[in-house]
């Protein structure tokens, strides 16, 4: 989170309005679940339908890939809107699998805050871990709900101890579960002293609030067994006295996370953690940019691409692009400029994504994320301004970790291959380095599975059989230095050589020896992990 300054100016009533987040956890933490119940209370769905449910009504709204279907997971980052109460969210969600984890990073750039789901049996997994990092970089505020009480869970003051200790960060409870597993009954809202009662006969019901005076008010025996009150009473008091008390500013600057506990399957404590964002969420906030930082209250328009999705309709070959609009107020076929390439661009069809549906955006405000469709000329972390040469920064490319060679099923085929590879390098889904010496390409990943769903892709989307294949190549530098220096070296090591799909130039390396000798014989010349997303 940037600096906000004390004396900012109060956002228009219509930006205020907006909270732009992200869900994060490991996969299986019920994510995808929770995506739901919150489209359902939102109204943008009638029915939440269970991810691996049966027949179409029940499909996941959020997975839209046949594969994501197929397997119960979330592949790539979906963007939703939709209205709670006075507010309008703007939901991302991200892939859980770490497979995917570049998509999630630069999906955090583009969003205002982070819910973190975490399996009441499991505590704080890897991938949590990984993802809370990269929050912690941005000093995202985040909120934490605590799923599956309704299964057996651990005891709710070791979840928040592991919470604190491997995360480093203060947390305080908005809401105390009764009862575990087959005797979780609900919660008690800590914030509100309200009895929330979880109804375990219909899923999409939700629950009931009873109103009472704390935990002292005879009402309380009516609905809750007497061994569960007297346990509740002693453990909240216990809460009380050793946890911090909720401080907003806290949770704004990310130093404390709200935990509410809850089932999202029986879209029990969906409904609170949807308060507590509308709450203690951030308004939109300031992004960094070069020459200058960006405010949400400006009057000119700018948003930048953090995603690319190609061919989300498959019959259309379509590619839309992923905004999310740092400032103004955005008119449906306004004139922007494109900044890398300072042409400019009339956004005459934007749509924004109201669960899997989507509509021509009329208009959308800064906090808003909006799909633009075009036919390859944006790519992710480019900057769209009404004139200004604004480049927002800190969206990141990461070194594949796994390297392949990509050869067409029918040799005939190159050409289409060729295109096909550049359209999923451009969309963020695979590294595709062309080398200088000898025919193909190499093809890196992050994780193991997007090989499968690249072929599988490449396979439904163009109709082209692919053969991934070992490498010589285990991971990829990309190269910088004065161009002399950077000139010797490539005549000296032309077989390791290859160009990525912007044209820069990258070091492919077999072993860290080769990384070494680099370093030590080219002092001038750096080999980087890591590219700024800009041209």
């Amino acid at each position: 989170m940037l600096d906000a300054a004390p004396n900012r100016p109060d956002l228009p009533p219509e930006i205020a309005r907006r909270r732009t987040f992200a869900i994060i956890s490991h996969p299986d933490a019920g994510k995808t679940t929770l995506t739901e119940k919150f489209l359902l209370y939102g109204g943008a769905i009638q029915m939440a339908g269970q991810v691996r449910a049966k027949g179409e009504a029940r499909r996941t709204r959020s997975d839209f890939m046949k594969m994501e279907q197929d397997r119960g997971i979330s592949v790539s980052a979906s963007a939703m809107s939709f209205d709670f109460k006075t507010f309008r969210f703007n939901l991302v969600d991200t892939p859980g699998h770490s497979d995917f984890s570049e998509d999630t990073y630069r999906t955090l750039t583009a969003v205002d805050a982070a819910i973190m789901v975490i399996d009441g049996a499991k505590g704080v997994e890897s991938q949590t871990r990984k993802l809370f990092e990269v929050c912690r970089l941005r000093d995202l505020p985040i909120l934490t709900f605590c799923n599956k009480m309704d299964r057996e869970s651990r005891d709710t003051f070791d979840i928040i101890d592991e919470i604190q200790e491997n995360l480093a960060i203060d947390v305080t409870p908005a809401s105390w579960p009764i009862g575990v597993g087959r005797d979780f009954l609900g919660c008690y809202d800590m914030l509100h002293d309200r009895l929330e009662l979880m109804d375990r006969a219909d899923r999409n019901k939700v629950a009931e609030s009873i109103k009472i005076n704390g935990l002292d008010d005879p009402k309380l025996a009516e609905h809750v067994p007497a061994h569960l009150l007297a346990q509740l009473r002693e453990e909240v008091e216990m809460a009380r006295a050793l946890l911090p008390t909720l401080n907003p500013q806290s949770v704004l600057e990310g130093h404390m996370t709200p935990i509410w506990f809850g089932s999202a399957i029986n879209s029990f404590g969906v409904k609170e953690l949807m308060e507590g964002i509308a709450r203690y969420g951030p308004e939109p906030q300031p992004q960094q940019a070069i020459p200058r930082q960006i405010s949400p209250e400006e009057t000119k328009v700018s948003g930048f691409v953090f995603k690319v999705q190609a061919n989300m309709d498959p019959k259309h070959r379509d590619r839309v692009a992923f905004v999310r609009l740092a400032s103004g107020h955005f008119k449906r076929g306004m004139k922007l400029t494109h900044v890398r390439t300072k042409k400019p661009m009339t956004v005459s069809s934007p749509v924004l994504f109201l669960a899997s549906d989507r509509e021509l955006a009329e208009e959308a405000w800064a906090g808003d994320i909006i799909g633009i469709p075009n036919h390859g000329q944006l790519r992710i972390g480019d900057t769209l301004t009404e004139g200004e040469a604004l480049r927002v920064t800190g969206i990141p490319s990461f070194a594949p970790e796994l390297l392949q060679t990509a050869r067409a099923g029918d040799p005939m085929k190159a050409k289409h291959l060729e295109k096909a590879l550049m359209q999923f390098a451009e969309e963020g889904a695979a590294k595709v380095f062309k080398p200088s010496m000898g025919a193909g390409f190499v093809v890196g990943v992050v994780g193991a599975l997007q090989f499968e769903v690249l072929a599988s892709r490449i396979e439904l989307e163009y109709g082209l059989p692919v053969r991934f294949e070992t490498s010589q190549f285990t991971s990829a530098r990309w190269v910088n230095g004065p161009k002399e220096a950077v000139d010797k070296f490539i005549a000296a090591n032309k077989q390791h050589i290859a160009h990525d799909n912007d044209g820069d130039i990258v070091y492919l390396t077999r072993l860290q020896w080769d990384i070494d000798r680099i370093e030590r014989d080219y002092p001038d010349v750096t080999l980087s992990a890591t590219k700024e997303m800009m041209v």
